[in-house]
């Protein structure tokens, strides 16, 4: 399939899990993928998987709430590709922890990355998108930041933030056709959800109507679509992948 050759993706946080997925599945689609992680031997070991696919691949270190390291992370991306058409902000933590015992620190970090690094990120790319007059930017917030969750305040109120951010910059810039959308990954089966107690994974099924966890893949697919052509009309939109968690 080569629906998105001859387009270059950006992917935060895609050594591992969702990120990943997201690498693997816009190289299997003609994509050349830059792949960005603060773990940068696992973002390689990414790269070199995509570029099994035949697309050209690299891989970046650095940390997304670090301004100096994202224009870094932009100009060797630049540097090698020449253009940047497509961001996937997928770099996000958690430190959970209920609101009377959350610190201070702990709520500070988890913005400083899930929120500010897609702020820092999506301004680095944007000049050349807007000049370009062609860019695709997909956040990747969570169902968390739609209904909230307890134990969890600083992650849901930075999801909840990125909603509103793409929901801003879609408005921003799409006279330039650049399309900003959002999704919303419910409980997802990954290496993050493999420590949950099995009480916890159970009361997240039972709320599932699918009754099954998803899996990266499922939503790699969505921000494959969400990345091509397909997706021209569809902008400041958040969509969820839940199996109806929501609904």
């Amino acid at each position: 399939m080569s629906q998105l050759k001859g387009s270059v993706a950006l992917v935060t946080g895609g050594a591992r899990g969702i990120g990943r997925a997201i690498v693997l599945e816009l190289a299997s689609r003609g994509a050349d993928v830059v792949v960005s992680d603060i773990n940068l031997d696992g973002a390689e070991k990414t790269a070199k998987e995509a570029e099994a696919f035949g697309v050209k691949a690299m891989a970046v270190a650095g940390d997304v709430s670090n301004s100096e390291d994202v224009a870094e992370m932009v100009a060797k991306a630049t540097e090698k590709f020449g253009k940047i058409d497509i961001l996937v902000n997928n770099a996000g933590i958690t430190k959970d922890n209920l609101l009377m015992r959350l610190t201070e620190q702990d709520w500070d970090l988890v913005l400083k990355v899930n929120l500010k690094g897609a702020y820092l990120c999506t301004k680095a790319v944007l000049r050349a998108m807007m000049k370009n007059r062609k860019g695709k930017i997909i956040n990747v917030a969570s169902v968390v930041g739609v209904m909230g969750n307890a134990g969890q305040s600083n992650y849901a109120a930075s999801k909840a933030g990125l909603i509103g951010f793409t929901k801003s910059v879609a408005k921003e810039v799409g006279s330039r056709n650049i399309q900003a959308n959002c999704i919303a990954p419910g409980y997802i089966e990954t290496e993050m959800t493999d420590h949950l107690a099995e009480d916890v994974k159970e009361a997240f099924l039972n709320s599932i109507p699918l009754k099954r966890g998803g899996k990266p893949e499922d939503v790699a697919k969505v921000v494959a679509f969400l990345a091509s052509s397909d997706s021209d009309y569809i902008t400041g939109q958040v969509i969820n992948i839940d199996g109806g968690m929501l609904t």
